[in-house]
């Protein structure tokens, strides 16, 4: 919301006196303007703090704390973590439930019976095993392949498998624009779709697929290039 000026007006006795360079913001709380920084406005960090929540398994995480990543500013603020939506990980999830009964199966039909008991156990080993191993790569995929937002730049961290990452990045003033894409009746019944951004670096453009609320996704991002453009407005270049 933006903030109100106050002007000093000695004739209004129902308005406090209020010494000349202080403002009000949407709440009536004073503030005070910093000398060659233009006026102190509530940030994007800011309004969002109230909606922060603690944990570290999210889709959609709002100001992540104790979480830094790679090259990361001694200033920069994260202010978006985002993940793909729990719904697009069901294949996985569906195969591994599926695996965990697969012996059961095997118990019941005697397919290894003419093995040696000590050989059917070990077969048992080894499938959990290669099921655990299944499991474990898609989780960690799903939860380091991530997207993050901060106050000055846009990451997108893809991880393919457990040893090849990709890193790319692109500062909030080189992007023109922002939309997102919402198809079908499951994107809509569990409200996730995909984020695209145009930018005008090296990466001509950004997309973060299958996140949750795509739409806050593009307003929060509209607010800090409106934020962005504010500061190189006042001169507060990092």
């Amino acid at each position: 919301m933006p903030d109100i000026f106050v002007a000093k007006n000695n004739t209004d006795k129902d308005t406090p006196s209020l010494r000349k360079g202080v403002f009000l913001n949407s709440k009536g709380a004073s503030l005070q303007e910093k000398v060659g920084m233009g006026l102190r406005y509530e940030t994007v960090a800011e309004r969002l703090l109230g909606e922060r929540k603690q944990g570290r398994i999210k889709t959609f995480h709002i100001l992540p704390g104790k979480i830094r990543f790679e090259n990361q500013e001694q200033r920069e603020k994260i202010i978006l973590l985002l993940r793909q939506h729990w719904v697009t990980q069901l294949k996985w999830i569906i195969m591994g439930i599926i695996g965990i009964g697969v012996p059961a199966i095997f118990a019941l039909v005697p397919i290894l019976d003419f093995l040696p008991a000590n050989y059917q156990l070990m077969a048992l080993v080894l499938w959990y095993l290669l099921l655990i191993a299944y499991i474990f790569e898609n989780f960690i995929s799903w939860f380091y392949q991530v997207f993050i937002i901060t106050d000055e730049r846009i990451i997108d961290i893809n991880f393919t498998n457990l040893i090849y990452k990709e890193l790319s990045e692109a500062k909030i003033d080189n992007i023109e624009d922002v939309t997102y894409r919402q198809g079908g009746v499951l994107r809509a019944a569990f409200n996730f779709g995909d984020v695209v951004m145009q930018t005008a670096g090296r990466e001509r453009e950004f997309m973060i697929e299958g996140v949750p609320e795509p739409n806050r996704v593009v307003k929060i991002m509209n607010e800090l290039k409106l934020e962005e453009e504010h500061e190189k407005m006042m001169g507060k270049v990092r």
